[in-house]
């Protein structure tokens, strides 16, 4: 099965504001979210319906699990929204990973994917990590916009990649960013590479 799609913000600097439309608020985790990332990560993600419990076993409950870097987009201080600032390993200071981004279908068009990831990418950069990244699929074209607009540049991290991007930025619309890609590699040092491109 072809791996998810990988791209990375290649660092924490010029950070756009965050400015949430009126009516929304931004939060950490609270004893009692998991119901509410069960739900909105099912509404978001769809498949089979998340629980409480599976909050618990895959964010958590996690040894990796950083609790202040877990976000809630809210509305009427309902959770509606949520991006995780996690960790490839327990011992991880350099690369952020932004994980589980989602939004309930009702409040989507309001870039709430934006700034949930982007309070993440904030998190990172306060924490003093060097850079950031995430995997996405082919098919969140959405999403994948907002991660552009944010910073992010592909990674190709297996065979069949690159014409997979070079589909999806035709999708988009945009240029394939060839040149940023390529020059990716010359700007992370040996270290990140190794770790962004694993």
């Amino acid at each position: 099965m072809p791996r998810q799609l990988r791209m990375v913000r290649p660092n924490l600097n010029n950070l756009p504001e965050l400015q949430l439309p009126t009516g929304y608020g931004m939060r950490t985790y609270l004893e009692g979210d998991e119901a509410h990332w069960a739900r909105i990560i099912s509404d978001s993600f769809g498949g089979r319906e998340r629980t409480a419990q599976d909050t618990v076993d895959q964010i958590t409950g996690s040894d990796v699990f950083l609790r202040d870097g877990f976000y809630f987009a809210t509305h009427d201080d309902t959770p509606v929204g949520t991006a995780c600032a996690w960790r490839q390993s327990v011992d991880e200071k350099d690369v952020g990973y932004v994980h589980m981004v989602g939004v309930v279908a009702e409040h989507t068009g309001h870039k709430l994917g934006k700034w949930v990831s982007l309070a993440v990418l904030y998190y990172f950069r306060d924490k003093g990590f060097k850079c950031a990244m995430l995997d996405t699929d082919d098919f969140r074209i959405p999403a994948v916009k907002t991660y552009l607009n944010l910073g992010f540049i592909p990674v190709y991290v297996e065979e069949g990649q690159p014409k997979r991007w070079h589909d999806l930025f035709k999708k988009l619309k945009l240029p394939t960013m060839s040149a940023q890609i390529e020059s990716l590699r010359s700007t992370l040092p040996d270290e990140l590479w190794t770790k962004v491109s694993a």
